[in-house]
């Protein structure tokens, strides 16, 4: 009886060789499905690029691991896998089954599914059967299942895990060193551009250029030095312009450019008298000193306005007296004034 299996689900194995098929159903627009398989050591990568079997590598030079050819079944396109598990090495932990799209994902893939069969019973009832769902329908190449040794047997492990990098990306995941391009070597480097020519001079011809183009140095700011070439000195020293001349000329510097503007003379200020700055002000204002004692002080300031009358002494009595040391100007008597009725104690007689 075929059991149907689960992703994530396993099976035991009870045959010791056996055929994995995958199976599809092709069409307009469906990406071509290859096959391929892995023997994968305890640490999860191949011993040499040998243990990879696909359709460029179809049979395993060690072992009875091998890659049938595609043949149709009815409506459906299906491509194989055979293994004798009693020839893989103990080094062999597991054996990978593995697919790959090419033209597309396995998201237009459909009916996509792997049978297990008993090799030596040939095309009868398949031992399992697992259909595959891609997660996310982006996925270029699968790990379909796994067969692996537990307990001196083996048992099957149903994956279904997808990858976007295709079969080269699934292949490097578990150790196979992929080549740079088809004839498997680098491209060779370019060769260093060869430098450019150097610009012709104006009294001459155009200068070679490359490496061993002479130096040509540039022409001296000095009108001096532009019109007389420098011959070396006597006894080793400087080169001078005139061989027969003492001394070099040499011309009068220019103006100092103006980098670094003088700021503006500052004026001192101008004094009024020996010692004394001018336009100094004033000092405050003092406040006006008291009289000494029995002197009158200085009359009051004027305000401007209407003035109030001095205060008249009360009706018969006299004024206050003046301030010590100053007398007062008698006050003239009042023409109407007239003494009160006396008693006969006051009359004359």
């Amino acid at each position: 009886m075929t059991h149907a299996m689960l992703k994530g689900s396993n099976v035991p194995v009870d045959t010791t060789a056996v055929r994995a098929v995958l199976r599809w159903t092709p069409g307009a627009g469906v990406p071509d499905v290859d096959a391929s398989a892995l023997l994968v050591g305890p640490d999860g990568r191949v011993r040499s690029d040998a243990d990879f079997i696909f359709y460029n590598q179809p049979q395993h030079p060690g072992c009875g691991v091998r890659h049938l050819a595609k043949t149709p079944v009815g409506e459906s396109l299906t491509d194989s896998l055979e293994a004798d598990l009693t020839t893989l090495d103990a080094s062999v932990d597991r054996v990978v089954l593995t697919a790959s799209a090419d033209g597309g994902t396995f998201g237009r893939v459909p009916d996509l599914r792997v049978l297990l069969y008993d090799a030596a019973g040939g095309d009868g009832e398949p031992l399992l059967l697992f259909d595959i769902a891609p997660d996310t329908g982006d996925e270029t190449a699968l790990i379909c299942g796994e067969l692996y040794r537990r307990g001196g047997g083996w048992k099957f492990r149903a994956l279904g895990q997808g990858y976007d990098s295709g079969l080269l990306g699934l292949a490097t995941e578990f150790g196979i060193s992929v080549e740079e391009d088809a004839e498997g070597h680098s491209p060779e480097p370019s060769a260093a551009p060869a430098p450019p020519a150097a610009p012709p001079r104006p009294d001459g011809p155009p200068a070679v250029g490359g490496a061993d183009a002479p130096v040509v140095p540039p022409p001296s700011a000095w009108p001096e030095e532009a019109a007389v070439p420098p011959v070396a000195a006597p006894g080793g020293g400087h080169p001078v312009s005139d061989p027969d001349a003492a001394t070099q000329h040499v011309p009068e510097p220019g103006p100092l450019p103006d980098a670094f503007p003088l700021a503006p003379p500052q004026s001192s200020p101008a004094t009024g008298g020996y010692g004394y700055p001018q336009h100094v002000p004033p000092p405050p204002t003092q406040p006006p000193a008291q009289p000494a004692y029995g002197y009158p002080g200085p009359p009051p300031a004027q305000q401007p306005g209407p003035q109030p009358y001095p205060p008249q002494p009360a009706y018969g009595y006299p004024q206050q007296p003046p301030a010590y040391g100053y007398p007062q100007q008698p006050a003239a008597p009042e023409p109407t004034f007239v003494l009160p009725p006396q008693g006969p104690q006051f009359q004359r007689r």
